[in-house]
């Protein structure tokens, strides 16, 4: 068994089976739809071995190979054409395990500290649905210098933001923030390089858009509360999960260097205001709301978790 999002199954790996040369043929036909820097990104993942000599992406094949069903976090209601696709793909059932979103309730008491207090204050003196939060987790953080054109891009926009700062290791908050950056700012940004809780933010009736990097958490948690996405993909799953969102039409990529992966500043803000104003940005809003639908759908989520514990049922009984 293994447990992924339907996107990044597709998009990661080859026919389990293949040689080493067939498996790297075949996720480079499945990132046939990505930019240069993410091929390139997924085939150093291939080729590059750890400390216990596979890599990544062999360990993932290998995995697949010997499990008995994919199950995966997601459902058919949201990606209709995967299931099938995944089950052709490895000649195994493809299971849906359900989107399992967090519970959003009491969100707001877990985990409160002074920092916390403090941004929950600032977000409670915002106007409904006006803030951007803008949260690229934790694993994999982007350059010193591509945060300072994030930081442009963000006050370019010219639209109210929370952003949830992870400097990259080694940099300080100060390295990164552009001088000036708060004065032109004002009081429609805040920025903050404490632990954020996401729910609880993307909860709050201040908030109405998602910067995210795509991992197929947050793009959950985002989906939950309606929020449309701008969408800054760094490693792994995230682009697939990003190019899955853009095709459902809940928000706008940033736009990217094909043969670097970086961006800039104009780039950002014209991805933020197309999400978050305007004829564009209300279209976003109304597809990300029918997507709500299916997160909050329990009885949906309920059904998949009692076919996935009839194929458990199914593989012990074998």
């Amino acid at each position: 068994m293994l447990v992924l999002c339907a996107a990044g199954v597709t998009a990661s790996a080859g026919q389990p089976g293949n040689s080493h040369a067939e498996q790297r043929q075949a996720i480079g036909e499945s990132m046939s739809a990505a930019p240069a820097f993410e091929a390139q990104q997924a085939a150093e993942l291939f080729a590059a071995e750890g400390a216990s000599g596979p890599s990544i992406i062999s360990r993932f094949v290998q995995t697949l190979t010997r499990s008995r069903f994919v199950a995966v976090r997601s459902c058919p209601e949201l990606e209709p054409d995967a299931f099938p696709l995944l089950s052709r793909l490895y000649g195994k059932p493809a299971v849906p395990l359900g989107l399992l979103p967090p519970q959003p309730a009491g969100t707001r008491g877990v985990s409160r500290n002074t920092e916390n207090d403090a941004t929950m204050r600032w977000l409670d003196a915002q106007p409904a649905k006006s803030v951007l939060y803008v949260a690229l987790g934790t694993e994999a953080p982007l350059r010193a210098e591509l945060l300072r054109e994030l930081a442009h891009g963000l006050e370019l926009a010219g639209t109210r933001f929370l952003w949830a700062l992870r400097p990259p290791a080694g940099a300080e908050e100060d390295s990164i923030i552009p001088v000036g950056f708060a004065d032109c700012t004002g009081e429609r940004g805040l920025v903050t390089t404490r632990w954020v809780p996401q729910v609880s933010v993307l909860a709050h009736g201040a908030v109405g858009a998602f910067l995210t990097h795509c991992g197929w958490g947050s793009v959950v948690e985002g989906l939950q509360f309606g929020h449309p996405l701008v969408m800054l993909p760094i490693f792994g799953d995230q682009g697939p999960n990003a190019r899955l969102m853009e095709g459902r039409q809940v928000g706008a990529l940033v736009p990217r260097n094909e043969k670097d992966g970086s961006f800039d500043r104009a780039g950002v803000a014209g991805a933020v205001r197309a999400v978050a104003v305007g004829e564009e940005g209300r279209a976003f809003a109304t597809n990300a709301r029918k997507l709500q639908e299916v997160v909050a759908d329990r009885a949906c989520h309920e059904r998949c978790i009692d076919g996935f514990i009839q194929h458990l049922r199914s593989c012990c009984n074998e």
